[in-house]
C-alpha cells in the first residue's frame, strides 16, 4: 500500500478509513482514487454511520461522488438515523447531484427511522426544484412519516405554495 503518511490533508490520522471519510468530505479526487486504488474499502461507515459517498455528497463534491460510485459505493447507505445520500442532498439541494444518484440507483421512497423520505425533506425546507426531479423520476407523494403526514401535509405546514400546485 502506498505510504499514507504522504497525504497532505489536515487530519493528523493515517488510517486509511479515515483519510477515505476526510478526502471525501473535501471531495479530494485524486486522494480518493489513490486511496480506492489501493484497496480501502468505500462502504464503510464512521460512528454517526455516515458512508465516504454520505459525506461527499452533503458536502456537494459531485467528482468525489462520482468516483465513489464508480468504486461501487452502495448508493443507499444509510446512517444510524436511516438517511440516505439522497436524503442529504435534498435536505441541503444539490439538483445535480441528486440526479446522479437517482440514475445510480437511488431508492427514492426509502424511509428514515422518521418515516421521512428525500422527498419529504425537498418539500419541507423549499427544495422544489429537486422535489419536482424526485417525482418527476417517480418519488412516492402518498408515503406517511411516523406522524402519519405527507409531503403535500408538509408543505401545507411549511406554505410551499410552489409544491403545493404538484403535489
Amino acid at each position: 500500500m502506498t505510504n499514507l503518511k504522504t497525504f497532505t490533508m489536515s487530519s493528523q490520522s493515517t488510517r486509511p478509513e479515515d483519510l477515505l471519510f476526510e478526502a471525501a468530505r473535501n471531495g479530494d479526487v485524486r486522494y480518493l482514487n489513490q486511496l480506492i486504488d489501493n484497496g480501502v474499502e468505500v462502504n464503510i461507515q464512521n460512528e454517526q454511520g455516515f458512508t465516504p459517498l454520505i459525506l461527499a455528497t452533503y458536502s456537494g463534491h459531485l467528482e468525489a461522488i462520482r468516483v465513489l460510485l464508480d468504486a461501487n459505493a452502495d448508493v443507499n447507505g444509510q446512517d444510524i438515523h436511516g438517511n440516505t445520500a439522497l436524503m442529504g442532498v435534498s435536505f441541503k439541494g444539490y439538483p445535480e447531484i441528486a440526479r446522479s444518484l437517482i440514475e445510480s440507483g437511488a431508492d427514492l421512497n426509502r424511509q428514515n427511522v422518521n418515516g421521512s423520505t428525500a422527498l419529504m425533506f425537498a418539500v419541507l425546507f423549499g427544495r422544489n426544484e429537486l422535489a419536482r426531479l424526485l417525482l418527476d423520476h417517480g418519488a412516492d407523494a402518498s408515503i406517511q412519516d411516523s406522524r402519519g403526514l405527507t409531503a403535500r401535509d408538509l408543505a401545507i405546514q411549511k406554505s410551499n405554495e410552489e409544491a403545493l400546485q404538484w403535489l
